[in-house]
């Protein structure tokens, strides 16, 4: 008799078969799991694209409130050297005009100065905001990402115990992970 026409199976093997269709706790857990697992990806990718984003802004707001500073320093310089100038314009009459001529040129140097100085404070505030835009949800996902992984904690807890009912709580757990993404892109407090 061929192999093929007459096949018989343990008594074990229609238990694994039929607990296989049946569908248990743990498959409904592994699926849930694998869908957690999903989810906490894609928020710990945002989360991490969010700060990266508020790092450069923040880069970026450094760079221009250290250039704004060393305009100031320039205004400063400027209008020390005018002052010196009418101080050795008093001190030296001889040469009064000339180191006039010199204060006036100071002075209309410290204007631009100032102008590109207020010009790189506005880039700063701007650089910062934006910072601190991107920044706000990050915080977000981070938190929601710690429910993923509480979820996912619960979810194994319940496939070794048994126990149904952590599953609620880690069904919880996840429905606030998921709220918290929701609340993270909307801007809501």
């Amino acid at each position: 008799m061929p192999d093929d026409e007459f096949h018989a199976h343990g008594a074990h093997e229609h238990e694994v078969h039929r607990a296989a269709l049946r569908g248990g706790l743990a498959q409904w857990i592994a699926i849930f799991t694998a869908l957690l697992s999903t989810f906490g990806a894609v928020v710990s990718y945002q989360g991490n694209l969010a700060q990266n984003e508020a790092l450069l802004y923040k880069n970026e707001a450094v760079l221009k409130q250290t250039q704004a500073a060393d305009q100031w320093n320039f205004y400063e310089a400027k209008s020390s050297k005018g002052r010196l100038m009418e101080f050795a314009s008093e001190m030296l009459p001889a040469r009064a005009r000339y180191y006039r001529q010199r204060g006036a040129r100071y002075e209309r140097e410290k204007h631009a100065i100032k102008a590109h100085a207020q010009a790189l404070e506005r880039e700063f505030r701007h650089a910062n905001d934006r910072s601190a835009r991107f920044m706000a949800p990050h915080y977000r996902l981070a938190q929601a990402m710690t429910l993923i992984q509480i979820a996912i904690s619960l979810a194994s807890v319940t496939a070794l115990t048994r126990r149904r009912w952590l599953l609620l709580f880690a069904g919880i757990a996840a429905l606030g992970a998921v709220w918290l993404w929701v609340a993270a892109f909307l801007g809501l407090p």
